[in-house]
């Protein structure tokens, strides 16, 4: 496995195999788990190069606190992807993916101002230079990225599309513990208690999902799935919505999908369940 820290020394070993392998692109901000490894899988079924970055963007964060405490576990994550057959690891600093203060914004209309958008301003600028700055430098054949984040996804999509990036975009399932609890980087830093209640994001998911199933109301489901995670005392549910899966805007399909942010602690976890009627 290849670890290149400079954007010209990967741009040089990607193009020592672009003309004769399809790449797959995976990237992240590390803090690696069994989600991530799941989406270099799929890029390695796919393509004949893999390719993984890890930059913990600082232009996506709009709590300080939080980009201070992001976990980062580069050595391990190095071990993790070896062992998993990642090919090239493009592992830079952040002088070198930003030499100057960034003085550019891409915006995304309705998709930045709602659920994740409303809750963290600017957050999705951040997401989206960085994706296009890595696009530009990978060049990638297929771009891998985890439905746990699908506003984030539909936010690139966007961004792919109207920047008319080649890339062709692939969004894998959920990752979950045995438990229910979606993978995240975020919850090592969840204590012991904090982790034992944590799946009840996902139960209160699920609820909603079987009372859309069973005929009820979408207000009546979503009610339902606030109401329990709220007797618990533990969780702020910052929004818990059912909306149209294609496009997060106010359900009216039957392709949907139940969103949630809940703060557990001091912990801002993410979730959702897409659902087919």
């Amino acid at each position: 496995m290849q670890v290149c820290h400079s954007i010209a020394e990967i741009k040089a070993e990607i193009n020592r195999h672009f003309l004769t392998q399809s790449i797959g692109f995976v990237p992240t901000m590390g803090a690696l788990h069994d989600g991530h490894l799941s989406l270099i899988q799929s890029a390695k079924q796919e393509n004949g190069l893999t390719v993984c970055s890890i930059f913990v963007n600082p232009t996506q964060f709009n709590n300080a606190e939080d980009l201070l405490k992001y976990p980062r576990t580069v050595e391990k994550d190095l071990e993790m992807l070896s062992q998993a057959g990642c090919d090239i690891v493009f592992l830079p600093s952040e002088g070198e993916m930003y030499p100057a203060p960034l003085s550019l914004s891409i915006h995304f209309g309705h998709l930045e101002t709602i659920l994740e958008g409303a809750h963290r301003i600017g957050h999705f600028k951040g997401v989206g230079v960085v994706v296009a700055k890595l696009l530009n430098i990978v060049k990638p054949t297929h771009t891998y990225f985890g439905q746990k984040d699908l506003q984030q996804f539909l936010i690139i999509k966007q961004l792919v599309s109207q920047l008319n990036f080649e890339t062709k975009l692939r969004c894998c399932p959920i990752v979950r513990e045995k438990d229910g609890l979606a993978m995240s980087s975020r919850n090592i830093r969840l204590s012991e208690k904090e982790r034992q209640i944590a799946p009840k994001i996902y139960e209160a998911l699920l609820l909603a999902y079987a009372k859309i199933k069973s005929g009820e109301s979408l207000k009546n489901a979503q009610n339902a799935a606030i109401t329990l995670l709220n007797d618990f005392g533990v969780f702020e549910v910052e929004y818990l919505e059912i909306v149209n899966a294609d496009d997060l805007s106010p359900a009216n399909t039957t392709n949907l999908a139940i969103c949630t942010a809940v703060t557990l602690g001091s912990i801002r976890l993410i979730d959702n369940i897409l659902i087919n009627l």
